[in-house]
């Protein structure tokens, strides 16, 4: 999906050859739809393939840490986690090598598709965009609520939650998914080309009707919702960690237990950080647009809410490759050198500070000696 980054694209001026004396008449402003399908030169696919690459490697590297630790921890609680968190990189790679192969093709291809008469590619990556959108959100959402059962009631966690019904679950949730990205083509909402023309999503400013700006609605509302849970959920795992630290010390399995789910809080907040980062600003840039342009009030901020959606997918897009390092540098063992180095070097602030203060105390010292002596 970081093709689509690396396109720049320029608006198409047409000049009006004037006669000598023939009044100018003032052109009406075209919409760059005419030469979508002209022959232009490629553009250098390296960066973008290099990009795409990375978010390759980046999930594949996530997925074997997530596979090994998951085999390690079939029977405990934290199985459930890792069973969430492994399918959750596995769908950001999908979404990050079907979506991205199509948009890094037409990169290359320089093509330019119309708005008015989007093709099935344009359907297929639109619906891409909003089925490995909704993915991830969802899949925190219940990562979160399911780690918050397990801190604040865990006799009840271990009662329902198994890993079969975490399977169906998580079936649950691709189907829902699937189900809101299969609406445009039940008449509800629309998908088409946006500016630069070389991605597909949402029908948000180019003739957004009722539908459309319903399902803009939709999406952009589980969306929310989604992160918002997440964010209580942590919020109430967090506190009742530190509720529990705070404590008296009780034996070293509890101790264990409890270090587990410090790491996976941990990393629960930090895919939930990386999300509200990455997506909501596609989620209300594109509320915003479908809002004024059903509206009619869209006009000459045109180009604005253009840039505006240029800017939120390429935030959406990074997504995809900041989520697999949730999980490479908040592991447990990471953390832990992480507080050792930390730890070592306060240390070492404070024994310096400290010999700096005795230092000066026995300076002080010798010279009120000195003085009584003389």
């Amino acid at each position: 999906m970081l093709a689509m980054q690396r396109y720049n694209s320029s608006g198409i001026t047409a000049s009006v050859p004037l006669c000598n004396h023939t009044p100018t008449v003032q052109e009406p402003e075209v919409e760059p739809v005419v030469a979508h399908n002209a022959t232009r030169t490629p553009n250098d696919p390296t960066a973008a393939g290099l990009t795409m690459t990375l978010g390759i490697l980046f999930n594949v590297v996530a997925l074997i840490i997530l596979a090994k630790a998951y085999n390690r921890f079939r029977r405990r609680s934290k199985a459930t986690f890792l069973l969430f968190a492994s399918s959750l990189v596995a769908t950001d790679l999908a979404g990050h090598v079907i979506p991205g192969a199509l948009v890094l093709r037409r990169y290359v291809s320089s093509f330019r598709g119309d708005p008015d008469n989007p093709d099935a590619s344009c359907l297929f990556l639109g619906g891409c965009m909003v089925f490995f959108g909704l993915c991830p959100l969802f899949l925190g959402c219940a990562m979160a609520a399911e780690r918050c059962l397990g801190v604040t009631r865990p006799l009840l966690h271990a009662r329902l939650v198994t890993t079969a019904r975490t399977k169906m679950a998580l079936a649950l949730i691709w189907l829902l998914a699937l189900c809101v990205a299969l609406l445009p083509f039940f008449s509800l909402g629309a998908y088409t080309y946006q500016y630069p023309w070389t991605w597909c999503f949402i029908r948000v400013m180019e003739d957004t009707g009722a539908t459309d700006l319903a399902f803009v609605m939709l999406f952009s509302g589980l969306a929310l919702s989604s992160l918002a849970s997440a964010f209580v959920c942590n919020t109430i795992s967090g506190i009742t960690l530190v509720r529990a630290r705070l404590k008296t010390r009780s034996c070293s399995q509890r101790r264990s237990a409890r270090s587990h789910d410090t790491e996976m809080v941990v990393q629960l907040v930090g895919i939930m950080v990386t999300s509200c980062i990455c997506w909501s600003p596609l989620l209300v840039f594109g509320l915003m647009s479908a809002t004024r342009s059903y509206s009619g009030f869209l006009g000459s901020d045109r180009d604005s809410y253009r840039a505006l959606m240029m800017m939120g997918v390429r935030m959406a897009t990074c997504n995809q490759i900041l989520d697999p390092w949730v999980y490479i540098l908040l592991r447990r063992a990471v953390l832990r050198k992480i507080y050792r180095i930390t730890k070592r070097r306060a240390s070492f602030r404070g024994n310096t500070f400290r010999s700096v203060r005795w230092d000066v105390s026995s300076f002080q010292n010798s010279e009120k000696n000195s003085v009584t002596k003389i």
